[in-house]
């Protein structure tokens, strides 16, 4: 009937149409009539990038870039790749590239130009600020592996930090290699892993996570769906790499699918202490169909659940609480944990969980919030926030420039915001002064962390940043002179009485 309709509509409506549009538009319609926003339909062209989030690798010069000011522009370059080895910095714009110019072009076609089979070689043109001439550079493409685990830290006391920032084919690898380098040159004795902003990626790397951790043969997650093959039981096949390691594993609205497999396995196994905000509530498994032309179908074919039998999927269609929602210092929306009507479970060792809604952490720490009246001038800077990234870039590329002996913990002082609001007048006659004014706090934090991003990468981003950071300050709390995986269960336990009238 469906192919009965399109052919009648192709053939028959009063205006021409696209019959290819027209079938694009019934799966779209189709998909949208499950109200599950995990199943869609994509794109040949779009499968790709979709590919290389998943397996992390591809051919290219290894710098990323967005769109700025009217130029592709270089956000930073991965360090050791060929764009960082070439000499490429950040705030460099592509002028040509293989003698095409770069002016009228967009990010997703420099980014084709800019790939190709490693052992070829891309020649482009770059501006730079003052540099009257565009700087010409000849780039060998190279296999580039984009990292799951940045870098990875001692903080204090013995606290390893190792962040996660996606779940892909080896991320194991990368967190056992950062771990055991923390414990074998730096004496790490406990670990927080970081999975806040992470949203997610392949099923089997969230179990592969989840074994590094966990005794041999314990359940990591089990999926069920309609069809058999979707009704599954995945357990821990390996010994523990790490068994008298405490964990704190820290997470928040952002933290999805695989991050929650990891965080509710090993809280359901009293393994590691939970920090943060509630996650988003993922909790459906996605199989990819390759169709004829090339597109992919990504469709929802089961539901997963914890080892104590949790489904934490989110219902869609769950009003959010708007009435108790704050803002950040970072921008993000924080919403306090609402536990009413959750289904309630015990932990392996008999602690209270909830299912339903997202995981919930053992300890709930909100970030540092803006008041009402910073909260109306940061939205008021939001309806120009396209403006106003270019302009953390542009003053942070420069600010960079500028002060050559940086260092970290560096406070931006009432002068550089000053001119930080007079230095682009394209951009802050936009943005009422006034807002910019009462949002002081949310631009020094955004402008400090984003210099600390271009003077040292991620790693200094985040030194930068720590000062603000409650849910890192709960977690080394916690691990302070603890030894063993059951006295971080007996911290967390105090912690939680001790938040009780």
């Amino acid at each position: 009937m469906l192919q009965e309709v399109i052919d009648k509509v192709e053939s028959s409506f009063v205006e021409e149409v696209d019959y290819g549009r027209l079938h694009e538009s019934a799966i779209d319609g189709l998909l949208r009539d499950l109200g599950d926003p995990h199943s869609s339909l994509i794109p040949k062209s779009a499968y790709e990038n979709f590919r290389i989030r998943t397996e992390g690798e591809y051919g290219g010069v290894g710098l990323e870039v967005v769109d700025r000011n009217g130029w592709v522009t270089v956000v930073s370059p991965i360090p050791n790749t060929p764009g960082e080895r070439a000499g490429i910095r950040a705030g460099d714009q592509f002028f040509e590239i293989e003698g095409v110019p770069a002016d009228t072009m967009v990010t997703e076609q420099a980014v084709e130009m800019l790939r190709g089979r490693p052992g070829t070689e891309v020649s482009v043109r770059m501006r730079r600020p003052g540099v009257e001439d565009p700087i010409p550079f000849t780039i060998e493409r190279e296999e580039i592996q984009l990292r799951a685990v940045p870098f990875a830290v001692i903080l204090e006391d013995g606290i390893g930090y190792v962040p996660l920032q996606t779940f892909r084919e080896g991320s194991e690898r990368e967190i056992s290699t950062a771990l055991d380098s923390l414990q074998e040159v730096e004496g790490a004795r406990s670990l927080i892993l970081d999975l806040r902003g992470n949203p997610g990626g392949l099923l089997d790397a969230g179990i592969a996570v989840s074994d590094l951790f966990l005794d041999a043969d314990l359940t990591i997650v089990e999926t069920r769906g309609r069809a058999s093959g979707q009704n599954a039981t995945y357990s821990a096949k390996k010994p523990n790499i790490y068994p008298g390691l405490p964990i704190v594993v820290l997470v928040d609205r952002a933290s999805a699918s695989a991050s929650e497999i990891v965080a509710g396995a090993l809280q359901d196994h009293d393994r590691a202490a939970i920090v943060g905000q509630q996650t988003f509530g993922k909790g459906s498994v996605q199989t990819l169909y390759p169709l004829t032309g090339g597109d992919v179908l990504r469709l929802t074919t089961a539901r997963w659940y914890t080892p104590v039998g949790r489904s934490i999927n989110r219902d869609p269609q769950t009003p959010v609480d708007r009435d108790n929602q704050g803002l950040a210092i970072s921008g993000e929306l924080v919403i306090p944990s609402d536990l009413s009507g959750r289904p309630e479970f015990s932990s392996m060792g008999g602690r209270m969980l909830y299912g339903g809604g997202g995981i919930t952490p053992d300890l709930v720490v909100l970030p540092q919030t803006l008041s009402a009246q910073e909260t109306d001038a940061v939205g008021r800077v939001f309806r120009r926030a396209g403006a106003f990234n270019i302009a953390l870039f542009n003053y942070a590329v420069s600010y960079v420039r500028d002060h050559p002996d940086l260092k970290v913990g560096y406070t931006l002082s009432d002068k550089d915001l000053d001119m930080f609001f007079e230095i682009f007048p394209e951009w802050t006659a936009e943005v009422d002064r006034d807002a910019l004014i009462t949002a002081a706090r949310f631009v020094r934090y955004h402008l400090e962390r984003e210099i600390a991003l271009q003077a040292w990468g991620n790693a200094g981003e985040f030194e930068q940043s720590r000062k603000h950071d409650e849910g890192l300050a709960s977690a080394l709390d916690l691990l302070r002179g603890v030894k063993t995986p059951g006295d971080l269960i007996e911290a967390v336990e105090q912690a939680q009485r001790s938040r009780k009238p």
